[in-house]
């Protein structure tokens, strides 16, 4: 298998000129633009490349994108059901015609490929959330990334490569489909079982992998995403060398491992379809669809998005036009009397059933708690600790919203000496007034330089907390998207925690330490949060403090009682 990150050689130089050259022309006889891709198209982009979406060859047209929309297919009638769309916004959008091309470009300003624009439209977004996710709830990871984050024009067409993604991480483990079906092919494997993963592997997985290997005949395909996955996920890296580990729990030669560089939607039963065309096209001939496949949890009534197992019957609907087999999974449960796996379905009575979820295994890890012995390994145990290390050292961000005046900027002040005293993070604040004066210099005070300003200081509170810092903003942040952009960023890497300043807005007014409210009165200053622009409060905070009647240290006594009891700071603290 070659190496992607060796030298070109005299073919590739032609024939990335011979790109460059068309790059020149199409430029020459049509309107040519660039666009930076966001991680999620990244992904996509690269999944398009390698041909791990065949048999697309681009970003979806309008009539193929109503089709998966409204029927599971693609305009020509083969099966897809995750529209694979570009999303831009308006400004660009006005400046593209039919005919037009597209620089497709990372943020390094490289062009990674070139989109021939043939479709351009507003699409339904909340039809595309009922008959995609089946939901338009916001408790949906996929609904809120669609609904907040995904732009309101889409484009499509055909691709033209021009210098796909390079990796510098697990080289080894980044077979396209191409490469991974030569792999099977030169060690005569005929039959693959794949499975797809975004979490550790544990006992339990390794049971329910050895299953289907007996059932089937058919070597394993550990295939793990290594792309977008659900916020909060543990990251890539950590879990591919779990993955590394876990090969040694299967015999010998019977299990390969790759990386699949997917950003998922958390769309269940659709999901897990797309799931096994993907896999089709990497060479497996069946594919594992367990309990809840690619399910986001619950929704905003503490209900299931989907059935446990709606997912397995949407795929066997379709597995015999999409030429791959469904091997589907019940809950396995750890039974004590015979110290295995086994499906629940086969309980008898007398069975003693033994299991923890997942939000309990996380807190384990979180608290430094034994880990039962037959729940995972103790290298994958080893592994998930140098990641998870208890409350008391994780990288914490203490987020303060509320009002002009509510007191923030005062407590975090008197917090940060506070903690200075009681924990070794390094503490950085993050005050409202010093960001507008600094990172956000240039911003005004719009709905969109507001929401700006405030996903820029949640960008660099996770920079600080995901290394192990203790960052404290300080702003009046109204819109509770941006609230929660932030808590599902930097719970990816620490921990956040919204701290809301409950101060009623007469009383903010009645103290105007800086003036303001004097100057919204006597209409100097306009658009003034919480007078006539709206303030969002939070509905679940961490925390809730109204300093009408609070001295400073009280307030900062209540926020430290608080970390104390959830295991945030040292116990000599």
């Amino acid at each position: 298998m070659f190496n992607k990150n060796k030298l070109t050689t005299p073919f590739q130089n032609l024939k990335t000129l011979l790109l460059s050259l068309l790059l020149l022309f199409t430029t020459s006889q049509a309107h040519s633009l660039s666009v930076t891709l966001t991680e999620r198209q990244l992904c996509d982009l690269e999944m398009l490349i390698v041909d791990g979406f065949a048999p697309l060859k681009g970003f979806n047209t309008q009539k193929d994108y109503e089709r998966i929309v409204s029927h599971l297919r693609l305009s020509n009638g083969n099966i897809w059901p995750i529209p694979i769309v570009l999303d831009i916004d308006e400004s660009l959008s006005d400046q593209i015609a039919i005919g037009d091309t597209l620089n497709l470009e990372n943020k390094e300003g490289l062009t990674l490929a070139i989109l021939n624009v043939t479709d351009q439209w507003r699409p339904n977004k909340r039809l595309e959330a009922i008959n995609v996710y089946g939901t338009t709830d916001k408790a949906h990871p996929g609904v809120a990334y669609l609904f907040e984050q995904t732009k309101n024009v889409y484009i499509g067409g055909p691709i033209t490569p021009v210098n796909p993604p390079v990796h510098y991480d697990f080289t080894d483990l980044r077979k396209t489909p191409k490469e991974l079906k030569a792999y099977f092919a030169e060690r005569g494997i005929e039959q693959v079982v794949g499975f797809q993963t975004r979490n550790p592997m544990h006992r339990a997985h390794v049971a329910i992998t050895k299953i289907a290997m007996e059932e089937t005949g058919a070597h394993l395909l550990i295939q793990p995403v290594v792309g977008q996955t659900k916020p909060g996920d543990i990251g890539s890296s950590a879990r591919v060398r779990c993955y590394r580990k876990i090969l040694n729990h299967y015999p010998e030669n019977s299990t390969s491992l790759s990386v699949l560089p997917l950003a998922m939607r958390m769309a269940g039963p659709r999901e897990a379809l797309w799931h096994a065309l993907i896999r089709k096209n990497y060479g497996c001939t069946h594919f594992i669809v367990g309990r809840d496949h690619a399910g986001p949890g619950v929704d905003s009534f503490g209900n299931p998005f989907y059935g446990p197992y709606e997912a397995q019957d949407l795929v066997k609907r379709f597995s015999r036009k999409i030429g791959i087999e469904l091997v589907p999974f019940p809950e396995v449960v750890y039974v004590k009397e015979k110290e295995i796996y086994l499906p629940r379905t086969e309980l008898e009575p007398g069975m003693t059933e033994l299991k923890i979820s997942g939000t309990e295994f996380r807190r384990r890890l979180q608290l430094g708690l034994e880990i039962p012995s037959w729940l995972s390994y103790p290298e994958i145990i080893e592994e998930l600790r140098r990641i998870s290390p208890p409350r008391s050292r994780q990288g914490i961000t203490l987020f303060f919203t509320g009002f002009s005046g509510a007191g923030k900027s005062t407590i975090a002040s008197a917090l940060s000496a506070k903690l200075s005293e009681l924990q070794y993070r390094p503490i950085t604040i993050l005050d409202g007034d010093y960001i507008r004066k600094n990172l956000s210099s240039k911003l005004g005070f719009s709905a969109e330089d507001r929401s700006a300003n405030v996903r820029r200081v949640g960008f660099v509170a996770n920079e600080i907390t995901k290394n192990g810092g203790l960052a404290i903003c300080a702003l009046i942040a109204p819109y509770a998207s941006d609230r929660e952009h932030n808590r599902a960023l930097i719970n990816g890497g620490g921990r956040y925690i919204e701290i809301h300043i409950a101060t009623p807005i007469h009383v903010c007014a009645a103290r105007d330490v800086k003036g303001l409210y004097a100057k919204v009165q006597k209409g100097i200053i306009k658009n003034f949060t919480g007078i006539d622009d709206p303030y969002e409060a939070p509905k679940n905070p961490e925390l809730e403090i109204d300093t009408t009647d609070l001295t400073i240290a009280e307030a900062v006594e209540e926020i430290v009682n608080f970390l104390r009891t959830e295991g945030y700071l040292p116990e000599e603290a």
